[in-house]
């Protein structure tokens, strides 16, 4: 029997996912389930393949982009399979932000760790989750179809310092408006704990 090393089986599953056409309707696919791979997507980004690291952006670009979340689980995805990954927070990361305008109105977009540009809207939301065993919060914005980018520590203080105090229903918010819309943080007693 003739095992493969590491990159040799990435790039078996790299022709696959290329033949099958990367960047393809994967919400649209329902394939068989063929069991899990030792994929993992560290909090920060990472990608590794048998807890090496991908170094091959052209590759992880590829994966990224037949990622499907299904009942809480991350899958690759091609017509045929179905392949489970392990993700430690979000599959994205959002390692770079651009802001235009002010107030109200001002636009946001992100650069997640594969080189898309996310611009917050309605179909790109912002939410803000309350980090474990920490006073913190952990912003994401939506990529596509249920799958998040966390925004880093470094973005986050960014984001904050554009934040205000705003009533929604009956309590203050510390939040932020962009493009029109106001993405509530934190309840505005808990400021303080912004760290």
């Amino acid at each position: 029997m003739t095992q493969r090393g590491p990159q040799q089986g990435l790039d078996g599953i790299a022709a696959a996912l290329k033949k099958a056409g990367g960047g393809a309707p994967v919400h649209l696919w329902n394939p068989p389930y063929c069991g899990d791979l030792d994929i993992r997507i560290a909090a920060d980004g990472t990608w590794f393949y048998m807890k090496t690291p991908i170094g091959r952006m052209p590759l992880v670009k590829l994966f990224s982009s037949v990622i499907k979340r299904e009942e809480g689980r991350y899958f690759l995805v091609t017509p045929v399979e179905k392949i489970g990954i392990t993700v430690d927070d979000a599959p994205f990361a959002a390692v770079e932000m651009r802001v235009d305008g002010e107030g109200r109105d001002r636009r946001i977009a992100f650069r997640t760790q594969v080189e898309d540009w996310i611009e917050v809207g309605k179909d790109h939301p912002l939410r803000f989750e309350k980090e474990e065993g920490t006073d913190g919060v952990k912003p994401y914005v939506l990529v596509r179809r249920d799958l998040w980018a966390r925004v880093s520590r470094a973005l986050f203080h960014d984001l904050a310092s554009l934040g205000e105090i705003e009533r929604q229903g009956d309590r203050d918010w510390f939040g932020l408006y962009v493009a029109g819309a106001f993405y509530p943080m934190v309840d505005a007693v808990e400021i303080e704990g912004l760290t």
